[in-house]
Order: structure tokens, then sequence, then C-alpha cells
């Protein structure tokens, strides 16, 4: 992973507030991979928790459209984004020009850090 890489998984959402927020991002950062994967662990009864991971290049952000007006979510999604200081910080900075964000945790290392955030729509 490059210094200007990170790694944004998504949980305890469904499909399309997933989308939405990586669509978001995705119109200011550029996506260097993406994946969708289930797990095994029960998220409700009956039901696996999925999750939605995708690594975003944050050094050469792209401006977002002014117009693209407010982006709503239908419930709160649990992020966790890895990466270097930096990189995790211009990427929070910019998920707080678009959601609501609450920090629910962070790790520090040498050179990365581990946020763990809960985001709603505005």
């Amino acid at each position: 992973m490059s210094s200007t890489e990170v790694t944004v998984v998504l949980s305890d959402c469904d499909e399309d507030d997933a989308r939405v927020v990586l669509s978001t991002l995705g119109e200011t950062f550029t996506p260097e991979r993406a994946v969708a994967a289930r797990g095994a662990a029960p998220a409700r009864p009956g039901g696996a928790t999925t999750v939605w991971a995708s690594v975003f290049d944050v050094g050469h952000p792209r401006e977002r459209a002014a117009a693209a007006g407010p982006v709503t979510l239908e419930h709160p999604v649990s992020i966790e984004a890895q990466g270097g200081y930096q990189a995790v910080d211009r990427l929070l900075a910019e998920l707080g020009t678009v959601f609501e964000i609450e920090a629910a945790g962070t790790a520090a290392g040498d050179q990365e850090k581990d946020v763990h955030l809960r985001i709603r729509g505005r």
C-alpha cells in the first residue's frame, strides 16, 4: 500500500447505503479496488454480516461538483479507514464535508492509523 492509499471498510449497513458512501468517495478520490464480502457472523437474527471494502488513492483528489447537493443515507454506516496519517486525515476531511461523523475509536501505529467512525447523511 502506498502512502496515499486508504483502505475503507463499511459495515452495519445495507447495500444501498454502502454504494452511496463508496460512490461519494469515488467522486473525489480514485478507487483502486473494491470488494464485497459476506462473513459468517450474524448481523441480524438469521442473517450474515456483509462488509464492503475499497482502497482509495487520496494523493490527487478531484474537485467534487458543487451542485451535487446533500448526501442522504437511510441508516448510519460504520466505517473503518486505515492508512498513512495524512492520507486518512485527507479522507476524513472529505467525509466531513458530506456526512455527519461520529468518532468511535482510533488506533495509531508508527506509520499508519486506523479510525473507526459512524456516519450519517446530512
